[in-house]
């Protein structure tokens, strides 16, 4: 616990990411800058792709081009901070701008846990009850559910947000390259364990609970699939969750162990290298996952630029 005669109002901090020197840093600024233009690229590009070719027009799909949307602005509130402490060394922010990164962060972090809990779910629909999966999963459905997610993930990042903001602060470097939980209460005037315990419940509740059930979705897809007649058709019923269990596994396994871990870990300062993973490159995956080994997405790119070379002739 700090010295409560050191506390004073701390208006602006200062972010001290990763310190690259030498050969290094200009590697490590051109390779995170091309993974955060490539992320931007990919997930626009899935967005687009699913918006113009109407063999898309699926639910999963429409999911997942809300995913891709999610991962556009996830990935764009922390890597320009990262790319400036690479370039920098250190970056003033304000105390205002600092929460409001917090908050956001955490909003589409809680918005893409619900929203993989809602793409686990139109699987197990469309695997477990195809006759009726059209009905249950109507366009209707589908807006809801996606704004549902962003409206429960931005409610649920209200409790750590706004508990972290009240803190007294007496010391105002934070040892990573966005504002997040841990970093920040290790720089309060006083004690934060009651804090650090609500975080953990909250987001590890959260967390737990949408894992739970996105594992007890998959347990009956796996049931389902494994009483299908041929080895072709169960095949491509493992096919098409693979993926979205690809995403799961980063997603999740990063987030606990940040979040939910052991302190040692956020202690030594490896919570950021961690942070890596779910900040940068879970959104950089997600389009190469989705597309790469998906035969649908394949032929649709092949329809669509049949479609602009068609355009481009007549023009």
């Amino acid at each position: 616990m700090m010295n409560h005669t050191n506390k004073t109002r701390i208006h602006n901090f200062i972010l001290a990411g990763f310190t690259a020197t030498g050969t290094m840093q200009p590697l490590a600024v051109v390779g995170t800058l091309c993974i955060y233009l490539l992320t931007l690229a990919g997930n626009l590009f899935i967005i687009v792709l699913v918006k113009a070719d109407p063999g898309l027009s699926t639910p999963m799909y429409f999911f997942i081009s809300v995913l891709s949307f999610l991962e556009l602005w996830y990935v764009s509130t922390t890597v320009p901070t990262l790319l400036h402490t690479l370039l920098h060394g250190k970056l003033p922010i304000s105390s205002v701008v600092c929460f409001i990164q917090l908050y956001v962060f955490h909003s589409l972090g809680m918005t893409e846990c619900y929203l993989l809990g809602v793409m686990a779910l139109d699987r197990y629909l469309a695997i477990c009850h195809p006759l009726h999966y059209h009905a249950l999963m109507s366009r209707q459905v589908q807006l809801w559910l996606a704004g549902a997610s962003w409206v429960a993930g931005f409610s649920a990042a209200l409790v750590p947000a706004s508990l972290t903001a009240t803190l007294p602060f007496c010391l105002k470097e934070v040892a990573h390259y966005f504002c997040d939980l841990a970093p920040l209460m290790r720089l309060a005037c006083v004690d934060t364990s009651w804090h650090a315990q609500v975080h953990r419940i909250v987001i590890g509740a959260i967390n737990a609970c949408d894992l739970l059930i996105i594992l007890g979705l998959y347990v009956g897809i796996l049931r389902a699939v494994m009483k299908l007649p041929s080895a072709a058709s169960r095949a491509k019923a493992f096919s098409t969750c693979s993926s979205h269990m690809t995403v799961v596994t980063l997603f999740f396994g990063s987030a606990f162990i940040v979040y939910v871990g052991p302190p040692k870990i956020r202690a030594n300062g490896k919570d950021k290298l961690i942070a890596l993973v779910y900040a940068l490159f879970t959104p950089f995956f997600n389009p190469i996952i989705y597309t790469l080994r998906n035969k649908e997405v394949k032929e649709a790119m092949k329809r669509v630029a049949q479609r602009v070379r068609a355009v481009l002739k007549g023009s």
